[in-house]
C-alpha cells in the first residue's frame, strides 16, 4: 500500500484560500471601511450645541448600516466559499 507524502513548501503548498476568496475578502474590506467612514463624524466642538439634523441623517440612519451589512456578509461569503481546486498533470515516476 502506497502512501502520498505531503509537503509543506513547493509548488504544490495549498493555501487555505483561493483567487476568488482573496477578491471577495478584499471587496468586503472596503465595503466596512465605507460603511464606518460614512457613520463617522457629526460631533461639535462646543458642548451647548446639538445639531439632530447631521447627527441623524439618512447617511447615518440607513445608508451606513446596510453597506455595513453588506461587508460582513461578503466577509462571510470569502471565508465560507470553498476555493476550487485545480486539476493537476499526472506525473511520470
Amino acid at each position: 500500500m502506497a502512501t502520498k507524502e505531503v509537503k509543506s513548501s513547493g509548488p504544490n503548498m495549498h493555501f487555505a484560500f483561493g483567487k476568488k476568496n482573496y477578491t471577495y475578502l478584499i471587496v468586503g474590506i472596503v465595503l466596512l471601511i465605507i460603511g464606518f467612514i460614512s457613520l463617522a463624524g457629526g460631533g461639535s466642538t462646543d458642548p451647548n450645541q446639538f445639531n439632530g439634523d447631521e447627527l441623524f441623517s439618512t447617511r447615518r440612519m440607513v445608508f451606513a448600516p446596510i453597506v455595513l451589512m453588506l461587508g460582513y456578509i461578503v466577509v462571510a461569503i470569502a471565508i465560507l466559499t470553498k476555493p476550487q481546486e485545480k486539476e493537476e498533470a499526472p506525473t511520470e515516476e
